[in-house]
């Protein structure tokens, strides 16, 4: 992932924390949890929603904000809460960083993006301390912790697929892809991914996306097909997917299709793409209300939320 900057004045950081404000302004009576972490001399913040039901053990999805974003907001844009509520799993909403501490913040997935790439923050032992002391305070399984994310959240996703994979059991990345190193052999992992082919961001087919908003920042993108072909390799698949589902609704006059393809001949775990059509850089079934004219159309095509935890209820962690 290659990101590309040009020196931008400062007035343009305001109006992008607006912009930012307006598009995942947050309840301030949200049920989460705030809860602080110090790693490696840096406070970090994470979410925490509680379901309603009472169980010996529990689920926990780790959900990534975008680019830009932070905890509090990706709750909103995604509206799991809800899913985590209906089926009984814990949800952790992580902050990435950067200069201001709950706002405009990224996270260092390897190759991509921003201020946590630049100043190489370990994401991936932040997330692994994050998991830890979630097993810690609260009744998780350790064999059932998955992970998700949108956009850079989605590239972390697949940056984690990669680094923990004994502690992760699978993966759903939305609307953000990271082509795997595979310059060491890496562990298999199931994959649910999300994505627009009309994503206007973070682009279906790879390649330079457009500014960040009143910014000169530009990230390349990798094939989305390439990477699902370089995991299908990874979890013993074949390079053919099969088409298993078909959705479609009608939104603002425009019928949106959504439809689900399975890799064939996984041997060592199920690669799976749910890919759609006029909608934009969103999160399937979350908030619809947002600047369109930034992101694009929403969907309700399909709900992400029970597409992934559909998914990944077959999954425990893998021994080592």
């Amino acid at each position: 992932m290659i990101t590309q900057w040009r020196s931008t004045p400062a007035w343009s950081y305001f109006l992008l924390l607006s912009l930012y404000l307006c598009l995942v302004f947050t309840d301030a009576h949200a049920g989460n949890r705030r809860h602080k972490l110090k790693y490696q001399d840096i406070t970090r913040y994470y979410f925490v929603h509680i379901p309603p039901q009472h169980q010996d053990k529990y689920a926990l999805v780790i959900n990534l904000h975008g680019g830009g974003g932070q905890g509090r907001g990706q709750e909103e844009f995604s509206e799991m809460d809800k899913t985590a509520d209906r089926h009984g799993f814990y949800v952790v909403y992580p902050n990435g960083s950067g200069k201001l501490q709950d706002r405009l913040l990224t996270w260092n997935a390897g190759s991509c993006c921003g201020y946590a790439m630049e100043q190489h923050i370990d994401d991936v032992g932040f997330i692994s301390k994050v998991i830890d002391v979630m097993i810690r305070k609260y009744p998780i399984d350790p064999q059932r912790v998955y992970v998700t994310g949108m956009s850079n959240g989605a590239m972390m996703a697949y940056y984690l697929a990669e680094k923990l994979p004994n502690r992760i059991a699978a993966i759903a990345p939305v609307a953000g892809g990271r082509m795997p190193d595979t310059s060491k052999p890496l562990k298999p992992m199931p994959i649910l991914h999300f994505h627009s082919l009309d994503d206007p961001r973070a682009l279906y087919h790879g390649g330079l996306g457009p500014p960040f908003p009143f910014t000169n920042k530009r990230v390349q993108h990798p094939d989305i097909d390439a990477v699902l072909a370089a995991w299908a390799k990874i979890n013993g698949c074949r390079d053919e997917r099969k088409q298993v589902d078909e959705r479609n609704v009608v939104n603002d006059k425009t019928t949106q299709t959504a439809r689900l393809f399975v890799y064939e001949g996984c041997q060592h775990a199920p690669l799976e793409l749910w890919q759609y059509d006029h909608t934009g850089h969103v999160w399937p079934g979350g908030k619809q209300r947002y600047m369109t004219r930034i992101l694009g159309p929403g969907t309700k095509v399909i709900d992400a939320n029970e597409q992934m935890w559909q998914f990944f209820q077959a999954f425990r962690v893998r021994a080592p």
